[in-house]
């Protein structure tokens, strides 16, 4: 379904003029990814009884959080804001186009990126503890 979504803005987009609105989309694509790696990889250890505490593997999860995660979301959220501020504001360009779905899913990318910061910190103070 999340991927039906992201196809739908992305085709109403012109990707020539607004290629940071798909940077945006391709950021949260992959963090959906990512979310759902995890989710297998938690649900695999849960019906195994493994633990994931190994070292190895806590390091892939700071490095995938903080790298891919943190500031590729931070990255696309701020360029898509920079660019409708620059819309909206300077060139007027939003007679012509809907800036308020833009605006809110700005604001959700942001929303996001501060909930994959907290999820970042608490794995980076797993990987301190194991």
């Amino acid at each position: 379904m999340t991927r039906n979504r992201v196809l739908v803005v992305d085709r109403e987009l012109d990707s020539d003029i607004y290629f940071c609105f798909s940077y945006l989309i391709a950021s949260m694509g992959l963090q959906v990814l990512w979310s759902f790696g995890l989710a297998c990889l938690d649900g695999y250890a849960l019906r195994r009884k493994r633990n994931l505490h190994n070292p190895v593997l806590v390091s892939l999860f700071v490095v995938g959080d903080w790298v891919h995660c943190s500031l590729l979301s931070l990255a696309a959220a701020c360029s898509s804001a920079g660019v409708a501020v620059l819309y909206a504001k300077d060139l007027k360009f939003c007679t012509n186009l809907p800036c308020s779905r833009y605006e809110i899913s700005i604001l959700m990318a942001f929303l996001t990126w501060l909930l994959i910061g907290v999820s970042s910190h608490v794995m980076f103070w797993i990987l301190a503890s194991v």
